[in-house]
């Protein structure tokens, strides 16, 4: 199903999985608004694929409103806007990182939702796809506890959203990806290596996963897809813990 017509939002849309996102749904002729924190970015991005930029933080939720009013009528939200602290453990966090990291993972992810989706009822559905990760599943050592307890949340929120919002036409697809070799990355206490990067998720492998979501008819929701490399190092073990 083409997607010529549709109005797609990707957060946090500068880099990595929302700029591969965005690439993906301009190819398939959505209409693309990308948002981010940083303005650079997101407008050669912007120029890349013909679209529009809108610097914001979405852990403000009175920009993303105004961004949303700026836009006009949503029909795909890709909420991939994330990050992380490299003191992450129990021990190591601290008040600023923890509200930082929810901020964003979740309280980012939630208003841009709620802003949406007035309109998406309105006009008898839409597509919301809401990052999470790995980590929104299987609780890990490597992530940390704000990032884990914020992933988990997502997951949480996306299946509230269908279950409310389902017979408006509304769908919410929670995206769970193992470790994909983006910028977020480089906040680990031991960044990962060239070589291991290269055996990661790519990208471009969560553009054409957001892709195929959009293109979906209208009477399927997918509901979760827990999408991960082959050489899955939360099952081989990392060497850095």
């Amino acid at each position: 199903m083409g997607l010529d017509g549709k109005v797609a939002w990707i957060t946090g849309g500068g880099t990595g999985i929302g700029a591969a996102g965005a690439r993906a749904l301009a190819e398939a002729g959505a209409r693309v608004v990308v948002s981010g924190r940083r303005a650079e970015p997101l407008e050669e991005l912007a120029r890349e694929i013909g679209g529009e930029a809108i610097a914001l933080d979405v852990a403000d939720a009175g920009a993303v409103d105004r961004a949303v009013a700026q836009i006009g009528p949503v029909d795909i939200l890709v909420a991939s806007a994330g990050t992380n602290v490299p003191a992450r453990s129990m021990a190591e966090v601290e008040t600023e990182g923890w509200q930082r990291v929810v901020d964003v993972n979740l309280n980012g992810v939630f208003h841009a939702a709620r802003a949406v989706m007035p309109g998406m009822r309105a006009r008898g559905g839409g597509v919301l796809m809401l990052v999470s990760s790995w980590a929104g599943r299987h609780a890990t050592r490597l992530t940390g506890a704000a990032y884990n307890a914020s992933k988990h949340a997502v997951v949480a929120l996306s299946e509230s959203i269908n279950t409310e919002e389902g017979a408006n036409g509304i769908r919410s697809t929670a995206i769970l990806p193992g470790e994909v070799a983006t910028d977020i990355l480089q906040t680990r206490p031991v960044p990962p290596s060239r070589e291991q990067m290269d055996r990661m998720l790519q990208a471009e492998d969560l553009g054409a996963t957001i892709r195929f979501v959009a293109e979906m008819p209208p009477r399927v929701c997918l509901n979760e897809i827990l999408i991960s490399p082959t050489w899955n190092r939360f099952y081989l073990g990392f060497e850095e813990l």
